[in-house]
């Protein structure tokens, strides 16, 4: 039996965007998309450092303000990529230039990251987001471009199109006109919120008004699992880069292990019960549930993302370069990885529209554990110790899985 290759499928001439098959068998990330994903891994770790920093320094109010804006618009650029993807791929040049302009967006944007953090620690009531938002807004440009391109090439859904071109053009007009404005901080941040409500608004208003795009179910949940995957190893490398600096000048310590071992332990055990979702199985029968569950992915993923900064924290308090106690530096971990277990939990039970008492056990000894952390370093046990404490904390959620809940998960998705 001979192989026959289609020269036809080799090249990247121009095609014509006419909209992908949502049902199409094997679809899976291009590796226009995994190269894509990587520019996301700088915004990502300088988005991490500075939150940390600014939780070693004892600003977490500044630092979550920071984080917060950084992560929002981190998160929203990549989503509405993936999505416009997921629907129009045609892998052409144009398509691979256009995403090119996105990339140099994102490292326009990361490179304003410092700067925007460093504002929030001034008096004087202004934050310099002008770098971050010059990123955004080539990002979203371009996205603008994609968007008008499927508009004219695929006339069935040239209503849909027209509208995410032209909503992500107003906002980009906000955005933009903020670079040059001055305005008092009460302001500048009820600028932000309109702005960023209107980001979010528009792919509901886009999906639901019209016939919507073409999307492929199974296609954008591993977009999302994949772009989990980096947030989570963002934590890893941030925490050996700072722990090799202890490494350095006191040598090889237990508490040193002990980080690590909690690191290592946290994020394998997040990346076990992310993948209990049955995101794209649900996904691909119920379509309109996809705009609450992509939204929900944004704050998860923002969680580990903040998981891995406290991590880095829990590195900066061995150096002794932390200006906060055990406590403090325990919960800089303990609180993200709370709040990614309670998206679990509320994203799983919206996929299913089912409640399963198991369920409730598993968040109870969830809570015990991280309880027993927090008291343990409450009552002077060593931070390091607590820290593997808390790490079973997930780890509670996977065995309960592997021991009853995937016969439970099973059940719900018959119904």
């Amino acid at each position: 039996m001979s192989d026959v290759i289609d020269a036809d499928h080799l090249h990247h001439h121009y095609k014509p965007m006419r909209g992908r098959d949502p049902g199409e068998p094997h679809r899976v990330a291009t590796p226009l998309e995994l190269l894509f994903d990587l520019t996301f891994v700088i915004a990502f770790g300088l988005a991490a450092s500075q939150l940390a920093h600014a939780i070693a320094e004892g600003h977490v109010g500044n630092g979550l303000l920071g984080f917060g804006f950084a992560s929002f618009a981190i998160c929203l650029a990549w989503s509405n990529f993936t999505w416009f993807a997921s629907a129009y791929d045609t892998d052409d040049w144009v398509f691979r230039l256009a995403t090119m302009a996105q990339m140099s967006g994102v490292l326009v944007f990361a490179l304003g990251l410092p700067r925007m953090f460093a504002s929030l620690e001034v008096d004087d009531g202004r934050i310099d987001i002008g770098i971050m938002v010059l990123g955004y807004v080539i990002m979203r440009m371009a996205m603008v471009f994609q968007w008008l391109r499927a508009a004219r090439q695929d006339p069935s859904r040239r209503a849909t199109c027209l509208l995410y071109a032209i909503g992500i053009s107003v906002a980009q007009a906000g955005w933009f006109a903020m670079i040059f404005a001055s305005f008092p901080p009460v302001a500048t941040f009820a600028a932000i919120v309109a702005l960023a409500g209107l980001e979010l608004l528009l792919p509901w208003l886009a999906e639901h008004l019209h016939d919507g795009t073409p999307w492929h179910a199974h296609h954008v949940a591993e977009r999302y699992s994949l772009f989990a995957i980096i947030a989570m190893g963002e934590g890893i490398v941030g925490t050996v880069a700072s722990l090799s600096a202890v490494v350095d000048v006191h040598g090889w310590t237990l508490d040193t292990a002990l980080v690590c071992v909690a690191g290592v332990g946290l994020t394998f055990a997040m990346w076990w019960t992310y993948y209990i979702l049955p995101s794209g199985y649900v996904l691909h029968h119920h379509r309109r549930r996809g705009f609450t569950w992509a939204h929900t992915q944004l704050l998860i993923i923002a969680s580990i993302v903040a998981t891995g900064a406290g991590l880095h924290v829990a590195a900066y308090y061995l150096q002794h370069e932390a200006h906060i106690g055990a406590v403090a530096t325990l919960l800089a971990t303990a609180i993200p990885v709370a709040v990614f277990l309670l998206a679990i939990y509320g994203l799983y039970y919206y996929l299913v529209r089912r409640f399963d008492p198991f369920h409730l056990w598993l968040l109870i000894a969830t809570v015990a554990v991280m309880v027993a952390a927090v008291g343990a370093a409450m009552s002077g046990v060593d931070m390091t110790a607590c820290l593997c404490v808390l790490m079973l904390a997930p780890v509670v959620t996977v065995i309960g899985y592997e021991w009853r809940g995937h016969r439970h998960e099973a059940a719900s998705l018959l119904h």
